[in-house]
């Protein structure tokens, strides 16, 4: 069965009020992928963590949401998906005060798609702290 996807507003909801994401998704048939948090880093690298493998990554949250796209983008790539398959997403973030940075960013991928989606506050990703954003995604291929 091939994949149905809609996406529901409330009963009610406001006419010309937008919002960066949708309130429920609503997804039959196709194949299910999750993925794991990425981070600014490439996703394969040491564990325990190098200290030395992270230097590269930006320091401002622009920068290290467009990198952590970009190897979000790898995964959806392997499975044959892109930014328009995914229906949820979580951004963990060490600093919501650039919660509009990351908005700007993060509309260059995704464009007017709006998965269901969820922004939480962390005091510290399980990461290097030099890390800002990691991201999880479900996505709904194509059987």
């Amino acid at each position: 069965m091939a994949k149905k996807v809609e996406y529901v507003e409330h009963k009610g909801a406001p006419e010309g009020v937008w919002t960066p994401y949708t309130p429920a998704v609503k997804v039959s048939g196709g194949t299910t992928v999750y993925f794991a948090g990425v981070t600014a880093p490439p996703p394969y690298h040491h564990h325990p963590h190098r200290p030395e493998e992270f230097d590269n990554i930006p320091a401002d949250m622009a920068g290290q949401t467009r990198a952590t796209l970009e190897n979000l983008k790898k995964g959806l790539e392997s499975v044959g998906a892109s930014f328009s398959d995914i229906v949820q997403t979580t951004f963990y973030m060490t600093d919501l005060t650039a919660q509009d940075e990351m908005a700007k960013v993060k509309a260059e991928y995704f464009g007017d798609h709006r998965p269901a989606s969820t922004t939480v506050q962390v005091v510290r990703l399980a990461t290097d702290p030099r890390c800002l954003i990691e991201i999880d995604a479900v996505a709904v291929i194509d059987g």
